[in-house]
């Protein structure tokens, strides 16, 4: 255990949770105001940090660099080439993917950014766009930078398996003293919230499909229940630790979603799918540079504030808990290996399922009049049931439906608790089990509370306020590594000192 990080943290989140749950109007009020701050003072910043992860990254792949292996040029990986993929794309999209899939495409086509008509054909254009826009390359950039810094520094340099470590190229050991506690509890206080916002989203979607089948009320009360349950599913997976239940879980986790996207596809309408698919991932490439540092300062950022600047803090909040995961899991690959797969594999599948999903939701909205708009505008949660009630065999899609949301829950549960208890413990990659129990239940409390305080809307303020001091810590963790990777470079092409030789008289 690393005290000061623990404790730290622990005292953080106790304090949080006793202020919204004791507090829970000023706790609303509280996060509001900092989010319209932040959104209104730094949307800039967002934007400017997120286009810069996601260039760095870039670049470094087309560097010498890329042929550095974590681990060493002799490492092995851990884990085969498909459990890798599995457990990033779980970590790195978790339940968020499941509930905006079909809701975020019905809000953008019916409540538009400005200068778009709302519901015309170039609003259903630009919802599939914006959507795979905020789920594209730019969360995976925001991810690599650190995971990147601190799977170099962990495996190649022998520092620990903790944020601090990336910061060692500018400080030295002082990321040993108080500098390194900070960040490091900063880094797990914010993996913990970007979970826990994870989790609320996910207990709201279990919460529809029980009272499809159950007649349980859709409130709070039922979603805070879900999360303890949850939590303590997820608690069991975590202590058996990442071989025995992280890993396996990600693997089933994957292929019940990908069986749940086939049948959407072929029960669906499958050439409109193509078409969305084709088409939105063409408009995302040509768009993508003017997006990507793109702010409406002529106009009102309200929309931005609420979408992207909303999407880039969560990315960022997030982005300690899927980087210390990432780099845990990604022992004997090389850094060309862990850019590009990052990048492009989890890009590309959520493309598809954005594509099957939301076009499939577009297709019911415009050409069956389903009504599924209003619907998702009255309650987001909704949306994903909505969709499949237009579909075949919508009951025992539904229910599985429901267990593949449930999966994703405690596949984000017990990594986010591994990710935490590695951290506190001074970047031990085996942490203690004990540790692993309260970190479980310590984000089942903080979901439990953003949903007291103002549900999906607490949950958006606390995602984009975070993001703004752990933006700074991710800026550091790139100095670090650029020096870091200049340093081994300059250490590998130094001319090696050759023996003198030694001559004799005769």
């Amino acid at each position: 255990m690393e005290p000061p990080v623990f404790f730290g943290s622990a005292g953080l989140v106790v304090v949080f949770v006793l202020f919204g749950g004791l507090w829970t109007g000023l706790a609303s009020d509280v996060f509001q105001t900092s989010q319209e701050w932040v959104s209104r003072t730094f949307g800039w910043w967002y934007m400017l940090a997120a286009t810069g992860f996601l260039v760095l990254g870039a670049f470094i792949a087309l560097t010498p660099a890329r042929r550095i292996r974590f681990g060493g040029p002799k490492a092995k990986p851990d884990f085969n080439r498909s459990s890798w993929i599995a457990m990033l794309f779980a970590a790195g999209m978790g339940t968020g993917l499941v509930f905006w899939s079909v809701a975020e495409p019905l809000l953008h086509y019916v409540e538009p950014p400005p200068g778009v008509e709302d519901g015309s054909a170039v609003a259903a254009r630009e919802a599939m766009r914006l959507t795979f826009f905020h789920w594209g390359l730019n969360a995976w950039g925001i991810y690599l930078i650190l995971g990147l810094a601190v799977a170099y520094f962990h495996f190649n340099q022998d520092l620990p398996l903790a944020p601090r470590s990336a910061l060692h190229p500018l400080i030295g050991d002082r990321i040993y003293g108080p500098i390194g506690h900070v960040v490091d509890t900063l880094c797990t206080v914010g993996a913990l919230l970007g979970v826990a916002t994870s989790l609320g989203l996910g207990a709201m979607q279990v919460n529809v499909g029980l009272s499809r089948f159950f007649d349980f009320p859709q409130s709070t009360a039922v979603q805070v229940s879900l999360i303890a349950i949850i939590t303590a599913m997820a608690t069991v997976s975590v202590v058996m630790g990442v071989q025995g239940g992280v890993r396996r879980l990600s693997l089933l986790n994957i292929m019940l979603a990908a069986l749940l996207m086939v049948f959407v596809f072929i029960a669906g309408p499958t050439q409109y799918i193509l078409e969305t698919l084709v088409s939105s991932t063409g408009l995302y490439i040509q768009k993508l540079p003017r997006a990507t540092l793109f702010i409406d300062f002529a106009r009102s950022n309200d929309w931005q504030a609420t979408w992207t600047f909303f999407y880039w803090g969560w990315w960022i909040s997030w982005s300690p808990f899927v980087a210390i995961f990432l780099a845990r899991i990604s022992k004997g690959r090389t850094i060309g290996e862990f850019i590009l797969t990052a990048l492009i594999v989890p890009t590309g599948a959520t493309f598809l399922w954005l594509a099957v999903f939301g076009g499939s939701a577009l297709h019911a909205q415009i050409r069956e009049n389903a009504g599924l708009a209003q619907m998702v505008q009255e309650r987001a949660a909704v949306s994903l049931h909505a969709l499949l009630d237009t579909l075949p065999l919508a009951t025992a899609t539904l229910i599985f439906a429901t267990l593949v949301i449930v999966i994703f829950f405690v596949t984000s549960s017990d990594s986010g608790s591994l990710v935490d208890d590695m951290v506190t413990s001074g970047g031990d990659p085996h942490p203690p089990r004990a540790q692993r129990v309260f970190w479980a239940v310590s984000e089942g409390a903080v979901a439990a509370t953003l949903l007291l305080v103002g549900g999906l809307t607490a949950i958006r303020n606390a995602a984009i306020t975070l993001g703004l001091p752990m933006s700074l810590v991710l800026v550091a963790a790139a100095f670090g590594l650029i020096r870091g990777l200049r340093l081994d470079r300059m250490t590998r092409e130094a001319p090696k000192e050759r023996p003198k030789k030694t001559s004799s008289r005769s």
